[in-house]
């Protein structure tokens, strides 16, 4: 049944200022809300505009974290943005970096929590998979973030940080007075890390609003793709606030297993989900929705399964592009990849009916960076394998 009231989750909303109660951070704030804590801290309400401009431009566009960098200001003025505010992101942990140069960083959030950020480069771009969550409610059975329990929601500095950080460590920030896309590697981002993006919509809609801005990152809307599980009420809402490319966790042609790998299906199912994306807004401008689709032996890979698939894109009339993800094995997991002949026989069929359906290269899977492998190296840790397989589904409730 579709629910009538905006989706929330009962996490913690964190406060502006830092731990210590004495900084407010600029990262993250909108524009008006920049301009207003500004002028709550004594900055001239006519100047307010302006500051805020300069302000924005030397943090996103130069990716200065110092005041004292930022020429076009008053000294004064620096001194005393230094004494009340802070530019702050997310803090480097560890690196990793897979045999195909896909950098995997964990990064420390406020509250001492980690979350994990995927670059993956490839010839024509450079995409970034970031995360929303702390942890994620979803329980997707082949998933192994969502092994993690739901902790809380980023805040919105949290989620552009994350795009901040990765620019800081491609070392591509412009320098002041050249083209600001000179040394992009960073070209595309996906908001399919740890957690669902529609769970915390705010806060991920005012991130990305500070991404797509023009005076800013810079990135354009269709440079950005949004992953949910099929949180059917948001979905309008993504085009109409947000405007990103839309890519839904489907994995399944009928309810009876969707319900097992996508628990979110008992609440709205594969008819309301795809009705949904039907009337989707930028459906009607031929935008193409991404279906993700996990490949997975012996339980949703069949011919049969394929076809049913394309009968349902077909039937609700959705521009649709198909990919076909070959499953990345992790400890504990209670699937196993189907096979590559399988994978082609399925690509084939859905190709066939006239629909896109590349087949994923897995991309840093040597150092659990892959789709669906994103977790807290510390997190998981902590764990035994027998826990791992207990959360994954395998030990029935």
């Amino acid at each position: 049944m579709t629910a009538k009231a905006p989706i929330t989750q009962d996490v913690l909303t964190l406060p502006r200022k830092d731990a210590d109660g004495d900084k407010i951070n600029l990262v993250g704030l909108p524009r008006a809300q920049m301009r207003e804590v500004l002028i709550e801290n004594g900055t001239p309400e006519k100047q307010a505009k302006m500051r805020v401009g300069q302000i924005w431009q030397w943090i996103y566009q130069w990716g200065k974290r110092d005041f004292a960098e930022m020429t076009n200001l008053s000294k004064a003025y620096r001194s005393d943005l230094e004494e009340k505010f802070e530019i702050r992101i997310p803090e480097v942990v560890s690196k990793q970096v897979s045999t195909d140069g896909t950098r995997k960083y964990l990064v420390r959030i406020n509250g001492g929590h980690e979350v994990e950020v995927v670059y993956i480069p490839e010839d024509d771009r450079g995409t970034l998979c970031i995360s929303s969550q702390v942890g994620c409610t979803l329980t997707c059975s082949f998933c192994h973030t969502g092994t993690q329990k739901l902790v809380r929601n980023l805040t919105p500095a949290e989620i552009v940080g994350q795009v901040m950080m990765a620019r800081d460590d491609l070392d591509e920030w412009p320098v002041p007075g050249t083209p600001t896309d000179a040394n992009r590697r960073l070209s595309n981002i996906v908001l399919m890390g740890m957690g669902e993006p529609l769970y915390n919509f705010e806060n991920v809609r005012d991130a990305m609003k500070i991404a797509m801005d023009p005076e800013g990152i810079s990135l354009s809307r269709r440079r950005i793709t949004l992953s949910t599980s099929g949180v059917v009420p948001e979905i309008a809402r993504t085009a109409e606030e947000i405007g990103c490319l839309l890519a839904i966790s489907f994995h399944a042609t009928t309810n009876e297993t969707r319900d097992v790998l996508v628990p979110i299906n008992k609440r709205w199912n594969v008819d309301t989900l795809l009705q949904a994306l039907a009337d989707y807004p930028k459906v009607s401008n031929s935008e193409r929705i991404t279906f993700e689709y996990v490949m997975l032996h012996g339980v949703n890979d069949s011919n049969e399964d394929a076809h049913r698939l394309v009968s349902l894109i077909k039937q609700y009339k959705i521009p649709a592009k198909i990919n076909l993800i070959p499953f990345n094995e992790w400890p504990g997991s209670p699937y196993t990849r189907s096979s590559n002949n399988r994978i082609r026989a399925f690509a084939d069929i859905v190709h066939d009916a006239g629909y896109a359906s590349p087949i994923r290269k897995t991309r840093g899977d040597d150092i659990m960076a892959a789709c669906g492998q994103l977790k807290s190296a510390t997190e998981r840790a902590r764990k035994s394998r027998k826990q791992i397989e207990a959360e994954a589904g395998m030990t029935k409730e």
